[in-house]
């Protein structure tokens, strides 16, 4: 094959405590799965219990659907390295040869992950939750359940992503500004994108944060892969945007923006007293993060420590950053029916407390900081 080909499973190598993140996730997403599998097992096949009668497997379609896609394309790698080991023999290959070794190893790329997609993944969605079409199908009638706000949000989406990659990246190319600032206009972009959709349309964007993550999960294989033809121009694109943060194999700061901002919003859905809660991502990230590291990179003189880089006016303007637009929206959450409980002084506190712990972690905080700052909201 001409180079040694990646394991199907890596997990980053950088920090460890977003690699415990990212193995807890996957193992508890897994066991979810699998309980629920059992549960309905156990309900259509057998009389005795195979699991806790206290587990419920009442969740919506948009969830079984994200779940099932998600861990089918987490386990996809490994289908796809023992496909070609079965596929491809070891031997010495001309130019010609090769390239067409590649267009074959593409073709069986693309041709195993429609068949995980469209036969294996619906099948189990099907098992799981009684769907009265294909899943697919449900996706497009829940889309054009609304369609004038839905596909307007649609549309905004993809005109903000094609302008703001385009602009960001030539901006890389040409610019001295440090990568770890040029990111931070994505987590603007990020706030720009969710905070209209998480505010009116919450059932959409939940749908959408689970989408926008198998296509990165998707993109991150082929260009780990080198699928042709894409792989090689998603790996110099990518390039662009990494740092020192990243492992020499995955890229994950992207993951970790999208899912600080989706899982906050996924663990409050059914919860109407905590408004501020599924916005823990989107504050802490797209904008306590953001303004803590313009300021503290522009202003900062106080560092927090002799060898880091954070300072304590980029704290402090992330912090008031946080609290003002807690301000404006707070009143706008209000005007759309939530149950307003929280106090300004725990308000004050989570904020605070999350501020700080950003200035003082080493590790990747787009991974963890939403989840201490959606815990201490709901405190």
């Amino acid at each position: 094959m001409g180079r040694d080909q990646p394991c199907g499973c890596v997990i980053m190598g950088n920090g460890s405590g977003e690699a415990l993140l990212l193995s807890a996730g996957i193992v508890l997403y897994s066991g979810d799965m699998l309980a629920c599998t059992l549960t309905k097992v156990n309900e259509r096949f057998v009389s005795f219990n195979l699991v806790s009668p206290w587990y419920s497997t009442n969740r919506s379609e948009r969830s079984i659907i994200t779940q099932s896609v998600l861990l089918a394309l987490v386990v996809f790698p490994l289908i796809f390295k023992l496909l070609l080991r079965l596929w491809e023999r070891p031997s010495t290959m001309t130019s010609d040869a090769r390239v067409l070794s590649e267009v074959r190893r593409s073709l069986l790329f693309f041709g195993s992950l429609a068949f995980v997609l469209i036969v294996i993944a619906p099948s189990w969605m099907q098992f799981a939750r009684d769907f009265q079409s294909h899943p697919f199908l449900w996706i497009l009638s829940f889309v054009f359940g609304e369609p004038v706000k839905r596909l307007s949000l649609c549309v905004y989406w993809v005109c903000l992503i094609y302008a703001s990659v385009i602009r960001f990246y030539n901006i890389s190319k040409n610019s001295k500004v440090e990568r770890i600032l040029l990111r931070k206009y994505y987590h603007l972009m990020a706030v720009s994108m969710f905070s209209p959709a998480l505010i009116f349309q919450p059932e959409f964007l939940d749908l959408a944060f689970g989408a926008a993550l198998a296509v990165f999960l998707v993109v991150e294989i082929i260009r780990v892969w080198r699928i042709w033809p894409l792989g090689k121009l998603v790996h110099q694109f990518m390039n662009a945007f990494t740092d020192h943060r990243d492992s020499d194999l995955l890229i994950v700061s992207h993951f970790s923006l999208l899912l600080g901002c989706a899982v906050p919003m996924w663990l409050s859905f059914g919860y109407n007293d905590r408004p501020l809660a599924p916005f823990a991502g989107i504050l802490s990230l797209g904008i306590g993060d953001t303004m803590a590291s313009l300021v503290g990179h522009k202003y900062g003189v106080l560092r927090w420590s002799k060898t880091g880089k954070k300072t304590i006016e980029g704290t402090a303007a992330g912090i008031t950053s946080v609290l003002v637009a807690c301000s404006v929206l707070l009143p706008l959450l209000a005007s759309t029916g939530y149950v307003l409980t929280q106090h300004w002084f725990s308000l004050l506190l989570a904020v605070t407390a999350s501020g700080l712990l950003e200035a003082y972690t080493a590790q990747l905080d787009n991974a963890f900081i939403p989840l201490v700052f959606y815990s201490l909201l709901c405190l």
